[in-house]
């Protein structure tokens, strides 16, 4: 089963840093859009009316993607301050805790993003002629690539795999 985790663990690995690369080129595209908007507002006086919105919506995408890595590495999303007053055998607790929070929170993104996204269906993002639902599908699929990684670090610290950071610290010292 371990082996099984494992192989899940790299799969997931190899999810976020495409979320990550995506991420990124989402924030050279938008930040290509925004400066192609500036040149003709300023320059030919002629700004294309949809680059407002692209952009927005890139930025959106970059964003939420950027969370879920961010959740994943956790650099994003925790109880860090207080894991410093506890003393270690309550160390264990609160990430549990914190997992399940991040994934009741995730989870709602999804529940309530998909409810937004099925709503917007009909209605037109009038810059853009795309359904509205796009505005919404970053905080879906965030949801959906949170929910991944809580449940890979939920199932990894059960199976004894050292996921949190002082332990992967404590284990290299040690060897």
């Amino acid at each position: 089963m371990k082996n099984g985790l494992l192989a899940a663990s790299r799969v997931f690995g190899a999810i976020s840093t495409a979320a990550l690369w995506l991420a990124g080129t989402g924030l050279v595209v938008m930040t290509i859009v925004v400066a192609y908007q500036v040149f003709m507002r300023y320059v030919i006086n002629a700004s294309p009316p949809w680059t407002e919105g692209a952009s927005i919506m890139i930025m959106s995408w970059f964003i939420f993607l950027g969370a879920a890595v961010g959740v994943r590495e956790k650099f994003h999303m925790g109880f860090d301050v207080l894991l410093y007053a506890l003393p270690n055998s309550a160390k264990p607790w609160l990430r549990g805790i914190s997992d399940i929070a991040i994934f009741a929170f995730a989870f709602g993104m999804v529940w309530y993003g998909l409810e937004l996204a099925i709503r917007g269906w009909g209605v037109r993002i009038p810059v853009l002629g795309l359904p509205q639902t796009f505005t919404y599908l970053p905080i879906v699929v965030s949801g959906v690539l949170i929910c991944l990684f809580i449940a890979e670090r939920m199932a990894l610290r059960l199976a004894g795999e050292p996921v949190d950071a002082e332990t992967t610290e404590h284990a290299v010292n040690e060897a």
